[in-house]
């Protein structure tokens, strides 16, 4: 009877060993959408973008099936510890406080940030907080960007946060907000293709870039993301995407 309790016990070990093992051949990725270019839909409602043909030629790579799972920002690394995805790959930079949670791939770009408002504020100084006092500023909640903003000019500037970029954009526009802060190439599509905005002083780099976030146990999945994306880099895949996108190079 020992015998057989130890035989049961050892089976149900392997089976459970079993369950947990992936082979990764269906993946689901979180996004949060619209952030142009980095990840929006087509007028058809299909999801494309930067990131989107980015994790699209991985997941060929590695030969999975992906999904792409829409989520808004405020809960998007709560919904990876929950289980509703794996991956996360929507434009998340990479910072200390962040990779407590979740485990981060290798940096796959790096944009920088701008201040973006009307025309007629070309010649403000975005860098003194003299300048600034006053001005209301509006930024997407969570980001680098509003660490950057509410660690610089907090004391100086009425932050607004917003759960997307579209909203921060049309406040702009509606004449709610005096500037907005964000990444560059987002504020490239969506604001100063009208001529009545410009970029407000020169660009500023923060952060260590973007990197794809895993659950910490979710190394095998994390290093297959790096071994893929190194190989994209090298045989001009990435090149090929990042080009489709902008206009200059955001590759780390």
């Amino acid at each position: 009877m020992k015998k057989l309790l130890v035989a049961v016990s050892c089976a149900l070990s392997l089976a459970a060993s079993g369950a947990m093992a992936k082979d990764w051949k269906e993946i689901k990725i979180a996004v949060d959408v619209p952030y142009e270019p980095f990840e929006y839909k087509n007028p058809d409602g299909t999801l494309t973008g930067f990131e989107v043909d980015l994790g699209n030629a991985v997941c060929k790579d590695i030969g999975a099936k992906c999904e792409w799972i829409p989520q808004a920002w405020d809960g998007i690394i709560p919904g990876l510890l929950a289980r509703k995805y794996d991956a996360i790959m929507s434009s998340m930079s990479i910072t200390e406080e962040r990779a407590e949670k979740v485990l981060f791939s290798e940096g796959y770009y790096n944009t920088p940030s701008a201040w973006f408002g009307k025309a007629d504020q070309k010649s403000l100084d975005v860098t003194s907080e003299a300048a600034l006092k006053g001005k209301t500023v509006g930024v997407q909640r969570g980001t680098l960007q509003d660490n950057y903003v509410s660690e610089n000019f907090g004391d100086v500037v009425d932050i607004k946060r917003y759960t997307t970029a579209d909203d921060l954009v049309l406040d702009l526009k509606g004449g709610r907000l005096d500037l907005v802060f964000l990444d560059y190439p987002v504020g490239e599509q969506t604001i100063i293709d009208d001529a009545a905005y410009a970029v407000i002083g020169g660009n500023v780099k923060v952060g260590q870039g973007v990197g794809v976030a895993f659950r910490k146990r979710d190394t095998d999945l994390a290093e297959k993301f790096n071994a893929s994306l190194k190989k994209l880099k090298n045989d001009g895949t990435y090149d090929a995407i990042m080009n489709k996108y902008f206009k200059y190079d955001i590759k780390i």
